[in-house]
């Protein structure tokens, strides 16, 4: 049984369709990239399996639960959208940390606010995560001593804070330089082989490559190939998908 299973799931923002029906399902420690050009509707996806957007039709499920059904839209109160967005963690590409808060502040707020346990059983875990990132030395400091690599990987430790079952990146790189990349790109590697499921809206073509067990390629709203990384990289049965990779790799 998927851990994750979507349907269908339509987007419009007023007469542009931007998604045109997205299905596809996601295995509990599977991690799927889902890559494509700008404008190709990845992080409207993200987006709205994180309930920050709300999908015309479709339906998601987590754990065989619908979480929404694009049928009783009505019906999806502002608390139960909340109780929601607890199954994903999503870690932003700008970062979004409170610039007010120090790392330790800002990876125990949101469980703090939830009662997710006592304060010394939040403050621990979240040392714990804080470590796991690599940044233990950098608890007191505020975002704007952190590099921006630093400062991502804080994110990553607020995500992984709130225990989600599914974490999400948007574009984790995209605001760093290559350097900083590296080191953003090995923690969630190093998610990846310590069990996590994740889905990565990337453009790191080569970390796509050796850390997905799926690929999903978009184009103008729809799925346009999907399969496991050989499949994609090596053998693309579309034309759009040989050329994005095609420019893409020329980039590199």
């Amino acid at each position: 049984m998927p851990l994750l299973e979507v349907k269908n799931i339509k987007k419009n923002f007023g007469k542009t369709e931007v998604l045109k029906g997205i299905s596809f399902s996601l295995s509990e420690g599977e991690v799927i990239s889902i890559i494509g050009s700008s404008g190709s509707g990845k992080t409207t996806l993200l987006r709205c399996l994180n309930f920050l957007e709300t999908p015309d039709k479709g339906t998601i499920s987590v754990n065989d639960e619908v979480l929404f059904d694009g049928e009783n839209i009505k019906n999806l109160k502002e608390n139960k959208i909340r109780e929601n967005r607890l199954h994903f963690g999503l870690v932003f590409q700008s970062f979004n940390l409170f610039p007010q808060y120090n790392v330790l502040d800002n990876v125990t707020l949101a469980p703090k606010l939830l009662k997710k346990g006592t304060n010394e059983e939040i403050e621990n875990n979240a040392r714990a995560l804080i470590e796991k990132v690599g940044l233990l030395e950098k608890i007191d400091s505020y975002p704007c001593q952190l590099s921006g690599g630093q400062q991502q990987r804080v994110a990553i430790a607020r995500a992984l804070a709130m225990n989600p079952d599914i974490l999400c990146f948007d574009e984790p790189t995209s605001a760093l330089d290559p350097e900083l990349t590296g080191e953003v790109l090995r923690v969630i590697k190093g998610l990846k082989e310590s069990g996590s499921t994740m889905i990565v809206v990337t453009h790191e073509m080569e970390f796509a490559k050796n850390v997905s067990d799926k690929i999903i390629f978009m184009a103008d709203g729809v799925i346009e190939e999907m399969g496991t990384p050989e499949q994609i990289f090596e053998n693309p049965q579309s034309e759009k998908t040989r050329h994005f990779l095609q420019n893409s790799l020329e980039k590199l």
